[in-house]
Parts: structure tokens; C-alpha cells; sequence
């Protein structure tokens, strides 16, 4: 995920020099540094993160002043070097041509060795290595029409539970819980986002029966909170079009989200819903290959982990699933019918109806 900006990292005057020279500026002369809001330190050191630096140099025969701002990670939803840096581009955005406003002059980055690398201020973008392999989806498509689960099926559940669970059990700090909780259900992306895409005229799903959802969510993050030793490396977005598979049960995995920690129960959610899900679009019940993966992947997985604990966290985590899958914005072909089940699903879990995955078809009302 990157190093993050910490006091062990410095700014230094030969960086900035570098720095300033790399941006056009000729035979650069530090002059001071110091931090903004303490008095003028003299002389020249080294700095940390987290407060803005002023940087007054000459140029030629020019004197100049800039200030390099950075942000150290907090709990205010800057702890991860993605939060930073969207803070720090929409600073650099709303600044600019803002009435009587101090104005941007340019977006860097630091590298590992605390060089001061010039960005451009246009659309970020990143690269990544390429791998070959189908998706995952695939196996689920060809599974909705089989009344039995090829071997092949079967193993591929069971690997990714057993990835799941050593996933899991790398756990992490507790503080990062509450972060999961938040995002889970405030984030663009997450349970009230998807609340907010629904169309206001759908005739069953209303606001006023999109509003008790979240009610009750809110009151699932509290219930919750306790739960914060549960805090573990995630995927974040294990679905299976982000899971691609080559011979047997060869795999990788794309786009991890949501800053790789979280809860176990969102993985767990996110892929065996898929089960339910694509069995209900074409089979209009849960039975068949698609039943099977999902009882072999649950099956697996409480083994290697003991986490039966999960069955007490999960609805939260399917609810937030079924928000998207459901949604017709995302879905509009789907059934009524089936989109109605797959709400009385979550509704079921959210109002407290203990869950236990061995019987999943007691939780579903066909229509």
C-alpha cells in the first residue's frame, strides 16, 4: 500500500533544493525553513510531516517564498496514504481561482528516499503487471445450469475459503475497526451511497423502506463496534469478477479495496452472495452447482478458522451486497420477484434473525 509520510521521514534543504531546480527555478539558493506558525528557527535543518513549511529561497536575483504542506495520518479518515492524497488534491483543486485565496502552485510527491518528485496536476492513474486467467464469473455462469457441482467447482469454493481464512488471520490493529464500520456504511461506496442511488419511484422498494434499512444499519455499526479485536487484512471487494483463474485452482486476485483492512465477514459476504445470487437470476431458487460452492466454501471456511462468531456480524456485510446486487441502477433487468427476495433476505438478518448458513433457504421467500 505504499510507505506513509511518518516523523522518520524528513524534508530536507538539499531536497528542496533538488526540488525547486526540477520546477525551473535557477541556481537555487536556500535561504530559511521553517514551520508555519512557530517563530523563524535560524539556520537550516531537517523537518517531519504533518505541518506546512515555509521555504524561502532566491532564484537568480530573485527572492521567493513557498510553502510545501504535507499531512501526517490521523483518525479522521486519513489513515491511508490514498485519504492524504485525495485531501491534498482537492486542496489543490478548490484552491485555485478561489476569490482572495493563497493559490496552488503545484502537487509532488516523496519518494523513499524523501526526494520531492513534481507531479502533474491532471487525472491520476497508476500501472500494474498483467496476468492471464478467467474470470471467476465464468464458473458461476456455466454452475446455473447445473444440478450438481462439477469436481472442479468444488475445489475452487474450497480455495477460496481456505484463501479467505489465512487471509483472515492476519489481524491487524483494533483502532482500524471503527474505520471498516464507517466506510462500510457511509462511504460513496458503501451502504448509504448505494442507499441514495435508488430511484424514489420503485414501487416496493420506497424511501420510506430504504430509510429503516439504514436506521437499522446505524444500529448494527454500534452493535458492532465492540467487535474491534475482529480487524484483519481484507480483500475488500471479493467478488468474482475480481478473481481470476487459470489451471485448477491457480488464481489471482484484482483491485483489493478499501485499503486491504476490515472485517473478515465483508470477504465472506461479498463472494457467497454471488452463490445466491446467480443461482436466483436464472433458477429463480438457491439449488444446484451454485448451493453446493456455497456449502462447501462455508464449510471450509468456520474449519480452518473457528470463527463462528461471524454468523453474529455478517448481516450488516449482506446487506450492504444485496444493496448492490438488488439495485436497479446496476440491475435493471433482474426479476421483481427476485430483487424482493433478496431484501426480505437482508431485512430478515438486519432485525436480528440468527443466521446460519447450513439453511439459507429458510431466510428466502420466493415468489
Amino acid at each position: 500500500m505504499g510507505k506513509s509520510a511518518t516523523s522518520e521521514t524528513t524534508i530536507t534543504p538539499e531536497a528542496l533544493k533538488k526540488y525547486l531546480e526540477s520546477m525551473g527555478k535557477k541556481d537555487v539558493e536556500i535561504l530559511r525553513v521553517h514551520p508555519l506558525g512557530q517563530d523563524t528557527q535560524e539556520g537550516l535543518k531537517a523537518y517531519g510531516y504533518g505541518r506546512p513549511l515555509a521555504v524561502h529561497f532566491r532564484s537568480g536575483q530573485h527572492e521567493e517564498s513557498w510553502v510545501i504542506r504535507t499531512m501526517s495520518p490521523d483518525p479522521f479518515g486519513h489513515e491511508r496514504r490514498a485519504d492524504r492524497a485525495e485531501a491534498i488534491f482537492l486542496a489543490f483543486d478548490t484552491f485555485k481561482g478561489f476569490p482572495r485565496h493563497i493559490q496552488p502552485i503545484a502537487i509532488g510527491a516523496f519518494d523513499e528516499n524523501s526526494d520531492l518528485i513534481p507531479m502533474a496536476s491532471g487525472e491520476p492513474f497508476f500501472v500494474t503487471q498483467y496476468v492471464d486467467g478467467e474470470l471467476y464469473a465464468h464458473d458461476l455462469h456455466e454452475m446455473q445450469k447445473l444440478e450438481k457441482a462439477r469436481p472442479l467447482d468444488l475445489k475452487r469454493a474450497e480455495a477460496m475459503a481456505i484463501y479467505q481464512a489465512e487471509l483472515h488471520h492476519n489481524k491487524v490493529s483494533a483502532q482500524l475497526y471503527g474505520r471498516c464500520l464507517r466506510d462500510t456504511l457511509g462511504a460513496g461506496e458503501g451502504i448509504f451511497g448505494q442507499l441514495d442511488s435508488y430511484p424514489s419511484d420503485h414501487p416496493t422498494i420506497t424511501p420510506q423502506r430504504l430509510q429503516k434499512m439504514e436506521q437499522l444499519c446505524s444500529t448494527w455499526r454500534w452493535k458492532l463496534k465492540s467487535k474491534a479485536t475482529r480487524a484483519c487484512q481484507t480483500h475488500g471487494d471479493f467478488h468474482p469478477f475480481n478473481i481470476l483463474f487459470r489451471e485448477e485452482n491457480d488464481f489471482s486476485m484484482l483491485d483489493c479495496s478499501r485499503g486491504g483492512i476490515g472485517e473478515a465477514a465483508d470477504d465472506v459476504s461479498c463472494l457467497t452472495l454471488n452463490y445466491l445470487f446467480f443461482s436466483l437470476a436464472e433458477r429463480k431458487n438457491f439449488s444446484g452447482a451454485l448451493k453446493e460452492s456455497w456449502e462447501i466454501f462455508w464449510k471450509t471456511y468456520i474449519d480452518k478458522t473457528n470463527d463462528t462468531e461471524i454468523y453474529n456480524v455478517i448481516p450488516l456485510f449482506y446487506t450492504w451486497r444485496v444493496l448492490v446486487v438488488a439495485n436497479p441502477m446496476w440491475y435493471p433487468n433482474l426479476d421483481a420477484g427476485i430483487r424482493e427476495t433478496l431484501f426480505l433476505f437482508a431485512e430478515k438478518l438486519l432485525r436480528g434473525e440468527p443466521f446460519d448458513p447450513m439453511h439459507i433457504n429458510s431466510y428466502l421467500e420466493l415468489s
